[in-house]
């Protein structure tokens, strides 16, 4: 299949009924914070940052998602973010935001991809020593236990702890896929007939901020 015809294939099966592509919604969600609207996670020097902002990278994330296959992560690393950002942003597994994920880690730097899969390891390390299962295979009590935890670990220049600076590495890729998704534009306040200068906030827990 061409370049051309992914493209195509990616746009259409990614919009719905009056909706918008990925490309499209993050382009909105920029342009909102070029106005000066604030956002419900950090994204300075955050590496989805940039992919987000880079039209060529993610019109290329788009045609590659036409394939019905992971790109970077094993199946085993797959299935630990999936189940991480379901329970760091609800509705992230509708959102597709694991295979979005997925994408960008495929074309982003080495340097990134380690850092992604090491963050991803040690949560799931954590989880395992506290309650002997990986993340998928504990309760929605355990997993925000786990996650209420490690989202309270000290942070900053000095004395961070790795396991919260893995917590906000995965919440930052996390956040970001699901607030440039169509669902999370439109908990943003987007709708199709509407262009908003600003946005009116994130409507869901705060819990692991």
């Amino acid at each position: 299949m061409s370049d051309e015809k992914e493209l195509r294939g990616m746009e259409e099966g990614s919009r719905t009924r009056c909706g918008i592509s990925r490309r499209e919604a993050a382009q909105r969600l920029l342009a909102g914070i070029g106005a000066g609207a604030a956002l419900p996670w950090e994204v300075a020097g955050h590496p989805i940052w940039k992919h987000l902002g880079d039209v060529a990278l993610m019109e290329r994330a788009e045609g590659i998602a036409a394939e019905a296959k992971l790109h970077f992560l094993n199946a085993d690393q797959f299935e630990s973010l999936v189940s991480f950002a379901e329970a760091i942003v609800p509705g992230s597994g509708k959102a597709k935001v694991a295979e979005f994920i997925d994408l960008l880690l495929s074309v982003d730097k080495e340097k990134h991809q380690k850092e992604f899969v090491s963050s991803l390891s040690a949560l799931e390390g954590e989880g395992t020593n506290k309650y002997g299962k990986k993340f998928a295979g504990i309760s929605p009590d355990q997993q925000n236990e786990l996650l209420t935890y490690v989202s309270t670990l000290q942070k900053g220049r000095q004395n961070s702890s790795p396991l919260r600076e893995a917590f906000d590495n995965v919440k930052g890729w996390v956040s970001g896929g699901y607030y440039s998704s169509e669902m999370g534009m439109r908990e943003l306040g987007w709708t199709p007939d509407r262009v908003f200068a600003e946005f009116p906030g994130c409507t869901h827990d705060a819990r692991h901020d």
